[in-house]
């Protein structure tokens, strides 16, 4: 359940607590993830009067897999339900377009907080968590702000400083773990940021890669060893991931899990 003005918030998605935003906030485009163009703002033609997906069980079937990898992080019944009260865009016709521009604001802060509380289970060292805490003690309150506020909010800046203190957090973890089980240094070619599209990884040891915002799209990773690799913003789109070992992978999120093939 959403928590309440000034609580932490729930950071998975409840759609029976939402106005359908997703469904009308953002635009999507004809292409192998939507059957249809959608410009942002117009609702979806699935969306029933209750805010639910008319078509929910045959999304795949039927061409909306971007539907399917999508994930709000909870930040659709946050808005729906803290920052507008109740009140949605249907009842309220003149607040929607400014509900609509919060949402992708609240879906960012809500995945910020997610990664923050992940990076402080890393036992990481004392100055990082002093300012893992400070960024999430900024963070959350953010996400309980007026539409205003939210829509104030620095969020390049936010996420300048919250990507430093996880990157820190993360090659901590990871070199403590690479030392503790004696795992050599993944290939130069596996690294943050690198063109991997396609690549053949099938059964390579990846323990440990930092593979932030690494192209993994399409990628063979069949039976490899993704144990503790940092996979922060990679793009996994069509990744082929059977038999994959990700247990203990970091910053690993659901959308990431959806858009591959597991």
């Amino acid at each position: 359940m959403t928590a309440p003005s000034g609580g932490t918030p729930a950071l998975e998605a409840d759609c029976s607590r939402c106005f359908g935003l997703c469904c009308i906030a953002l635009p999507f485009s004809r292409s192998a993830d939507f059957p249809v163009d959608k410009p942002g703002g117009e609702p979806c033609r699935n969306l029933l009067p209750d805010h639910r997906c008319g078509i929910h069980d045959g999304l795949l079937a039927g061409g909306w897999r971007g539907c399917v990898t999508f994930d709000c992080f909870g930040a659709g019944q946050q808005v729906s339900q803290v920052t507008f009260g109740g009140v949605s865009w249907r009842e309220a016709p003149a607040t929607a377009p400014t509900m609509y521009a919060v949402l992708p604001v609240m879906r960012q802060l809500h995945e910020m907080l997610a990664h923050l509380r992940e990076a402080l289970g890393l036992d990481p060292d004392t100055a990082t968590r002093e300012g893992l805490t400070a960024a999430a003690e900024e963070v959350c309150p953010a996400t309980a702000g007026s539409p205003g506020d939210l829509l104030a909010v620095d969020l390049d800046g936010l996420r300048s400083r919250v990507g430093g203190l996880l990157r820190t957090a993360s090659a901590t973890a990871r070199d403590r773990r690479r030392r503790r089980d004696g795992i050599r240094t993944p290939p130069r070619r596996v690294r943050a940021g690198a063109d991997l599209v396609g690549a053949d990884l099938r059964g390579r040891d990846l323990r440990t890669a930092d593979l932030r915002g690494a192209l993994l799209i399409a990628a063979d990773l069949r039976d490899a060893d993704l144990r503790w690799a940092d996979l922060l913003g990679a793009d996994l789109r069509g990744a082929d991931l059977r038999g994959a070992r990700l247990d203990g992978a970091l910053f690993l999120t659901r959308p990431q899990l959806a858009a591959a093939r597991t």
